[in-house]
């Protein structure tokens, strides 16, 4: 193995770690991203190294990021910390954060080979789009889910969602992120995804950066799981013919 590879490598894997992006349009990690996409050595010892540490690499328009792979305590948030990283108590709350996440994520995306389909989104337009699909899913539980336990889930979450009222009594012209209305739970997830390095607010509208785009896109292709099946079934179903 050659000395100067591993030294890349290294610098690619820490500046990956960081957060730090590694782009072919970035001026501080030009020669990261090149010695990545052109070197066999350096690409194959990243991969590696990601690997034994359960990180996730997603290239995204000439450019790279990680994220952590499941169940990576060294990486990754358990649910604990995501409930305080969150402003949250309750696990139930949790579990609605991450359904309106996944309603954020379709919001610009809707299958694998689709490209960003608006700039941006309002709290409003994703507060519709959870109202909608929850309404859905909990009228058509019989054919929707499973079991029991997907049952009582999506009973719970609709039943947490149809308590809050839109805006809450303390909110005012600068929106509160809080637990005790819609506009500002799905506030509180915004400023979450914010501090992660996935969005951008100005003006009340919220701009994906390219960490959020290479996420939601490789999730199309990757990961899905039993949510997506739920919820690209209500599509399907949304739109049959009657």
């Amino acid at each position: 193995m050659d000395n100067r590879n591993l030294e890349k490598a290294v610098d690619i894997f820490g500046a990956l770690v960081s957060g730090e992006e590694i782009s072919r349009n970035s001026g501080k990690n030009i020669e990261l991203y090149e010695e990545f996409t052109e070197n066999a050595e350096v690409n194959n010892i990243v991969d590696v190294m990601l690997r034994r540490l359960n990180l996730k690499l997603y290239e995204y328009k000439d450019s790279i990021f990680v994220t952590a792979g499941d169940h990576n305590r060294l990486f990754g948030y358990s649910n604990e910390e995501l409930k305080k990283n969150m402003g949250i108590r309750l696990n139930k709350e949790l579990y609605l954060a991450y359904f309106i996440i996944y309603k954020i994520i379709t919001g610009f995306y809707n299958s694998s080979g689709s490209y960003t389909y608006a700039e941006y989104v309002k709290l409003e337009d994703i507060i519709s789009s959870v109202d909608s699909s929850l309404s859905n899913i909990i009228a058509n539980l019989n054919v929707m889910v499973r079991d029991e336990i997907e049952e009582n889930s999506f009973k719970m979450l609709g039943i947490l969602w149809a308590e809050l009222p839109i805006v809450g009594s303390d909110d005012n012209s600068v929106v509160k992120a809080s637990r005790g209305s819609k506009v500002g739970f799905v506030k509180m997830v915004f400023n979450f995804l914010i501090s992660q390095g996935l969005f951008l607010e100005s003006e009340e509208r919220y701009y994906p950066k390219e960490r959020f785009k290479a996420i939601a896109a490789n999730y199309f292709e990757e990961e899905r799981g039993r949510l997506y099946e739920i919820l690209n079934r209500e599509e399907v179903d949304e739109n049959a013919p009657y």
